[in-house]
């Protein structure tokens, strides 16, 4: 990983994150589309997931953008990593994460989450926790934590179409 600057986020990058969203997620998401069960995936992305991410993180930059940090190589966005502080439970969070398919695998996901850990010490708090769905889809950012030292705690999550 040569060249990597990762710094604040800047609403002069919005476009070129929300493009990096759609094609960083898409194969994801293809694989989640195939093993989530049908009604679950349709509720949760009625409009289609693109659609639902573009709108969520839309969100995020409009109200929490001070915790949003982009990696940059050169002038172009190629990563961005999102965190939230919990000091109820004297915890951060990395809440979104997203490298861009041609750099993936160079360690800018690594630099990315060991950038937000620093944030959340610098807050105080005293763990960070990272969570995924259990799909193939998301098997390498799983892979990716647990070579970062993250310890898997499972939850169960129930569904029932009504």
């Amino acid at each position: 990983m040569k060249d990597i600057d990762i710094r604040p986020y800047e609403a002069s990058f919005r476009a070129e994150l929300l493009q990096l969203v759609v094609s960083a997620w898409a194969p994801v998401f293809d694989k989640t589309q195939k093993q989530a069960p049908t009604f679950i995936y349709d509720n949760f992305y009625p409009h289609g997931w693109e659609t639902r991410q573009v709108d969520e993180v839309k969100e995020l930059l409009d109200q929490d953008a001070s915790n949003i940090y982009v990696a940059l190589s050169g002038r172009k966005l190629v990563g961005f990593v999102g965190i939230k502080i919990h000091p109820e439970d004297n915890m951060g969070e990395i809440y979104i994460i997203a490298v861009a398919p041609s750099f993936q695998r160079r360690g800018i996901g690594r630099a990315l989450m060991l950038y937000a850990e620093q944030q959340i010490r610098e807050c105080g708090m005293a763990m960070v926790m990272v969570e995924t769905v259990g799909d193939s889809g998301h098997e390498p950012a799983r892979r990716t934590y647990e070579a970062q030292g993250y310890q898997r705690w499972p939850v169960a999550r129930y569904f029932k179409s009504l």
